[in-house]
């Protein structure tokens, strides 16, 4: 079985059809302008290998001609880029005002119980992993959540709404 800490040293190859994206990307800006790529080519790596890794981040720097603090600083900003490995499937709970008010942090806490896992932790089959997040933009629906990588949207979520979710995602990844 493949470990956090193993992912976390192995070395990161791009593939020459992922490089392939990447130059496609850096072609749409002026020459010496490379940098304006970063955004999609950190989407592509973290869809390739479902996060982006200090390796991955460094070998995109390279790529790009720019200093590596550079992909760090833009890939720590932006909490779409996930920075160690998560479940296959990751939720994302909305924590704002709105969601709480109607029930967000009793959805998170129903979560953390349903998954036996904390916040940022992984179950143990590798299936699934959770957060709160900033607003998903859904104030009238709430409390709302999200499904990375295909960023699946789910309103006016109850602990019934939360056990069909999980049940219906694990039949899913058996098929």
């Amino acid at each position: 079985m493949l470990r956090v800490e193993d992912l976390q040293t192995t070395p990161v190859e791009f593939s020459a059809e992922l490089i392939a994206k990447f130059d496609d990307v850096v072609s749409r800006y002026p020459e010496g302008k490379q940098k304006s790529a970063l955004l999609p080519i950190l989407h592509f790596v973290q869809a390739e290998f479902g996060w982006v890794s200090p390796d991955a981040m460094e070998k995109v720097a390279d790529y790009l001609s720019i200093q590596h603090v550079e992909v760090f600083e833009v890939a720590t900003f932006y909490t779409m880029y996930l920075l160690k490995p998560q479940g296959k499937y990751f939720l994302e709970v909305c924590r704002t005002g709105p969601c709480c008010l109607v029930g967000a942090e009793k959805i998170m806490d129903y979560i953390e119980q349903k998954l036996g896992v904390k916040e940022g932790e992984v179950t143990p089959d590798g299936l699934f992993s959770w957060r709160g997040v900033e607003c998903l933009a859904a104030c009238g629906f709430g409390p709302v959540l999200q499904i990375s990588p295909e960023y699946t949207f789910y309103e006016n979520l109850t602990p019934e709404k939360v056990d069909k979710l999980v049940a219906d995602l694990t039949a899913q990844s058996k098929n």
